[in-house]
């Protein structure tokens, strides 16, 4: 009897896991794993919030990790040569960023771009009417 009830606890928590694991979780994982092993090809742009600027652009095989704590993307990258690179972004009020997978170059009804409006980062003034 303790057998059976193990057995049927056992499968009860099994299919608890198996639903809480839905698609789009195992996708992502599987896109953030083949991304952090330099398989992949990645576009970073970082912008100037306040001016509406593109501070500038980095692509290339990168495995990206945000560091929340001192307020900073780390990025290592792989070049031409199988050698590794490590640059620091750091992050503020006025400075946000954007990650795109940018590996195929395929073009399908999945294809997608980008595009930024540098006319909504700008701050304005709102006029009021009396």
């Amino acid at each position: 009897m303790k057998k059976k009830l193990c057995l049927a606890a056992l499968l009860v928590t099994l299919a608890l896991v198996a639903t809480g694991c839905n698609q789009a979780s195992r996708v992502s994982y599987n896109l953030s794993q083949e991304a952090d092993n330099f398989n992949d090809i990645r576009q970073i742009t970082v912008m100037n919030c306040i001016q509406g600027d593109v501070l500038f652009q980095m692509t290339g095989k990168m495995s990206i990790t945000a560091d929340v704590e001192d307020n900073q993307l780390e990025v290592i990258v792989e070049d031409e040569n199988g050698e590794y690179k490590k640059h620091f972004i750091g992050l503020s009020d006025n400075v946000t960023y954007v990650v795109e997978d940018v590996t195929t170059n395929d073009v399908d009804q999945y294809q997608y771009t980008m595009n930024f409006n540098p006319k909504m980062w700008l701050p304005f003034d709102a006029e009021t009417i009396d």
